[in-house]
């Protein structure tokens, strides 16, 4: 199988979070074809490792997309199918740059389950494997390297009341609900910076009224993301304040992240960047990744990286240019290349 045949071989197999075990098996194909062993584990997540010995290195990808199937088709030059951006591309770039690896070292690649969801993948692996170098599978673009990604909290906020005519000076129960919206607004303001990245920022994404009888319940659903400096206690802290401690269940939650640009994971992949012919670009991100959990969790050395347009993610037009695939392939494998050469980390507290 050709360097594409890989990519399209993934794509072909639909796997909205889920429903990802015909692609984990499809991975776990592929990655045997190429010289791996690999297994699926009790997760669900695809693990490819080849190479043995320290330093370990871990390109942590995920295999799941958002919902909506598109039918894999080469058209112009570009591979267009669901997860050919978000992010199958990176995950086949780096089974193909893996399988060139050769000497000491260790090369992980792992197929994710559920990071468009739960990261229900990722929060399995954390605890049972700890690499000494990261690389996370995310659209770049092949001379992108992410270097922060904004924190997340998703919650419900309920509203219980008693219908009243429409006459009466009473807020009514949606009243109460858009009142606590406009002061989550006034929250995001006085957080706000000097960048998309640095500010705190919410969206409403749903509004339910519930009737029984006379009583009524509204639920406002809402996603706030959290700059550096925001912590999700913070967010908590505010419910408190103003009252909805026991009105609103969090749903998702992870810290912003932002790692050393001088960490030798970033170094690595710049290299390679430059090597490739390009001018390396640091990019911090304004939604999450399994980046959020991994680093806290492990505090190895780590990035983001992998081709595609991140505009294109979750589009009826997600398409990766083959060129571009091609590129990423050649960064990681010089990447891989200067991770394993490098001495492991010692471990905390050494």
């Amino acid at each position: 199988m050709d360097d594409v045949g890989v990519l399209r071989s993934l794509l072909d197999a639909y796997s909205p979070s889920g429903q990802e075990a015909v692609a984990v098996r499809r991975f776990v194909e592929i990655a045997r074809s190429l010289g791996y062993a690999a297994h699926a584990d009790r997760a669900g997540n695809g693990i490819a490792r080849i190479g043995v010995g320290r330093p370990k290195v871990m390109f942590l990808g995920h295999i799941d997309t958002v919902e909506g199937e598109l039918p894999a088709r080469l058209e112009g030059g570009r591979l267009y199918g669901r997860g050919a951006c978000d992010a199958k591309g990176a995950l086949a770039a780096a089974l193909v740059a893996g399988s060139r690896h050769r000497g000491p070292g260790e090369i992980t690649v792992v197929g994710a389950v559920g990071e468009e969801r739960d990261s229900r993948g990722a929060r399995y692996l954390i605890p049972r494997h700890r690499p000494d170098f990261l690389v996370v599978g995310e659209p770049s673009g092949w001379s992108g390297v992410t270097i922060g990604y904004k924190g997340n909290v998703s919650l419900v906020a309920r509203f219980d009341g008693e219908r009243t005519h429409l006459s009466s000076p009473a807020r009514t129960t949606v009243e109460e609900g858009l009142a606590f919206v406009d002061r989550l607004r006034g929250f995001c303001d006085a957080h706000r910076g000097a960048s998309p990245f640095r500010s705190l920022t919410a969206k409403v994404h749903t509004i339910e009224t519930r009737r029984e009888g006379s009583r009524e319940r509204v639920e406002v659903g809402v996603n706030l993301r959290l700059p550096p400096g925001v912590t999700v206690d913070a967010v908590v802290a505010f419910l408190s304040e103003i009252g909805l401690a026991g009105r609103t269940e969090i749903v998702d939650r992870s810290e912003a992240v932002e790692v050393d640009r001088r960490n030798v994971v970033v170094k690595a992949l710049c290299a390679a960047v430059r090597h490739a012919g390009a001018r390396p670009t640091l990019l911090r991100k304004l939604g999450t990744a399994d980046l959020n959990l991994a680093v806290p969790a492990w505090g190895c050395p780590a990035a983001a990286y992998g081709p595609g347009d991140a505009h294109l993610d979750h589009t009826d037009a997600e398409s990766l240019e083959v060129s571009e695939y091609a590129r990423s392939i050649e960064v990681l494998r010089n990447a891989f290349t200067l991770l394993v050469a490098h001495p492991p980390p010692p471990p905390k507290g050494a």
